[in-house]
């Protein structure tokens, strides 16, 4: 008797939810029928006949959502319709990529780590599993991927990071997993397998964890961690995961990045003087241009430009071409080219004589100051015909890239902000407010000088704009505003002097660009050469402060 209870105890203890269940279902039964008993016949039987018709509608419902959640969650990748491609169907070689040579090196080892991991296992190394490509935007990353894939023969998945992520948690795991299984198949059938993952800072950042839940992106980063692992079915086929961003490597999660990961890491960087001029030959084959395109000097003049950006300035010049009814390119359509893309279209702005001839003398000073006093920059154009904000224009580039600036460089950066409102002043003694930006400029560089670089005339040394306000004395506050202007109004006079020491100089380039608008490299040199200046950066001569410049001494 007592067993007897105890096991009814235990039913009604094991199945209490279902009864209350049970229980609340007759309840609410029993309720809706009292409600509509109480309703009037008419009413009753329009009630009566809906319950069906709600019934079915939310069995459909249901279905429906049902459905397209298990749709969405089951095939993941499959049903994004991504097909793999083989090698032969990419074609493309590492005598194809040009411009980023040492990237390209790096890449022919990895290159050889896939095909020999044969030979790798039987010396107890381990398969390599991910690459990690890091550089700016338009730098080949994606091209020596498939460059890579080429090489070895191997077919080649590749998918934005960004389709990973779905609002619907699982989702992006789910792809993951569908990704990793078709590699996985394809590395079976043919010796090996490469995912390329673009924009991998879309998935792949610091993963972050609150009492909420970890959410979407961190679950499809987690299955992306155990697949990289080779832990998702246990198999060791010959999956090599490419990913490539052009954002900071440290925004990425460290767990992504450690050794068995993608721990090989490729730095593409913008290409060199060599680079440039080997991408300009190469896209300026696909086009017809005469002998007066350079390629030397389009590399001299695009420093800083990525392999996009020298194809799309090449691109651009046949659109140039084309406007102006030729049937090649020539120098002064690739020149147009590039002017539109750094400084934009020219515009139709009436201007009158005056503001135009004092616009002409502005340009003029930075003009005569890039050439005369700069170590590095040489002008490549200048120009009094506006474009996008401005009035006139002087383009100058450094001869070849540097990657820091001395105080000499930083001093004549200074000198040629000045430039214009310097011409404004020795020619008109007054000035526009053209200087705006120029002074804008001249200042950033003077105050980090003295503030952060340690370059001013008293010799305080440090970075003080890491000092918390207030924590400076007055006194050092104080001298360092001095310092700063002290630099300002220095490059001022050794300007003004030199323009008017150097006046005839600047009335004939004033006056050439009052007459034709705009002066190219050539046009320039002549005019220097005319008044017996020869270039000082190619003579081997770097301008430094000639005392025939400076006013005489107050002391």
């Amino acid at each position: 008797m007592v067993m007897k209870k105890r096991r009814v105890q235990l039913f009604f203890i094991e199945n209490g939810g279902m009864i209350g269940i049970i229980i609340g279902v007759i309840i609410l039964i029993a309720l809706c029928a009292w409600g509509l008993m109480s309703l009037e016949s008419y009413y009753r039987n329009i009630t009566l006949a809906q319950i069906p018709l709600n019934f079915l509608s939310v069995i459909v419902n249901a279905f429906v959502f049902a459905s397209i959640y298990m749709s969405m969650m089951g095939r993941g990748f499959s049903s994004m319709g991504k097909k793999s491609v083989k090698a032969s169907e990419v074609n493309i070689r590492f005598d194809d990529v040009v411009g980023i040579d040492e990237a390209k090196d790096e890449c022919r080892e990895v290159v050889d780590l896939i095909k020999d991991h044969t030979r790798l296992k039987n010396i107890g190394g381990k398969i390599l599993r991910g690459v990690l490509m890091i550089g700016p935007p338009g730098c080949g990353k994606t091209y020596i991927a498939k460059a890579i894939a080429t090489e070895t023969g191997l077919p080649f998945l590749s998918m934005a990071a960004s389709e990973f992520n779905e609002v619907f948690v699982g989702v992006g795991a789910s792809r993951v997993r569908q990704l990793f299984k078709k590699a996985r198949r394809m590395a079976y059938g043919y010796g090996g397998c490469i995912i390329f993952i673009d924009e991998l800072d879309a998935m792949g950042q610091k993963r972050t964890f609150s009492q909420f839940g970890s959410g979407e992106g961190n679950a499809t980063m987690n299955q992306l961690l155990v697949e990289l692992d080779g832990l998702g079915s246990g198999a060791t086929e010959n999956v090599v995961v490419i990913g490539a961003t052009n954002a900071a490597e440290d925004i990425l999660d460290p767990a992504l990045l450690r050794p068995g990961r993608l721990d090989r890491k490729v730095y593409i960087n913008k290409p060199n003087l060599e680079g440039r001029e080997a991408v300009f030959n190469l896209y300026l084959k696909k086009v017809k241009h005469d002998a007066s395109v350079d390629s030397k000097r389009l590399a001299r003049r695009a420093i800083g430009y990525s392999p996009a950006e020298i194809e799309n300035a090449v691109k651009e010049s046949a659109l140039v071409a084309t406007r102006n009814k030729r049937d090649v390119i020539t120098w002064v359509d690739m020149t147009e080219a590039l002017d539109r893309i750094e400084l934009g279209f020219k515009v139709k702005l009436t201007i009158n004589s005056r503001e135009r001839e004092m616009t002409a003398y502005h340009e003029t000073g930075h003009l005569i100051v890039t050439y005369l006093l700069h170590p590095r920059d040489d002008v490549f154009k200048a120009s009094i015909l506006p474009r996008k904000n401005t009035l006139g224009v002087v383009y100058h580039v450094p001869l070849e890239e540097w990657h820091s600036q001395d105080k000499e460089s930083l001093t004549a950066q200074i000198k040629i902000a000045l430039g214009g409102f310097a011409g404004e002043r020795v020619k008109y003694n007054t000035s526009t407010s053209g200087v705006s930006s120029d002074f804008k400029s001249a200042m950033s560089v003077a105050h980090t000088m003295v503030w952060k670089l340690g370059m001013g005339p008293s010799n305080l040394v440090g970075d003080f704009t890491i000092v918390p306000e207030g924590q400076l004395s007055k006194e050092v506050v104080t001298q360092l505003n001095v310092d700063t202007q002290k630099i300002l109004s220095d490059s001022l006079k050794e300007v003004e002097a030199l323009l008017r020491t150097e006046n005839a100089l600047f009335e004939r380039f004033a006056q050439a660009l009052i007459t034709k608008g705009e002066l190219q490299y050539d046009e320039i040199e002549a005019i220097f050469t005319e008044f017996s200046k020869p270039n000082p950066r190619k003579f081997g001569k770097v301008p430094s402060v000639d005392s025939k410049y400076l006013p005489p001494s107050t002391n």
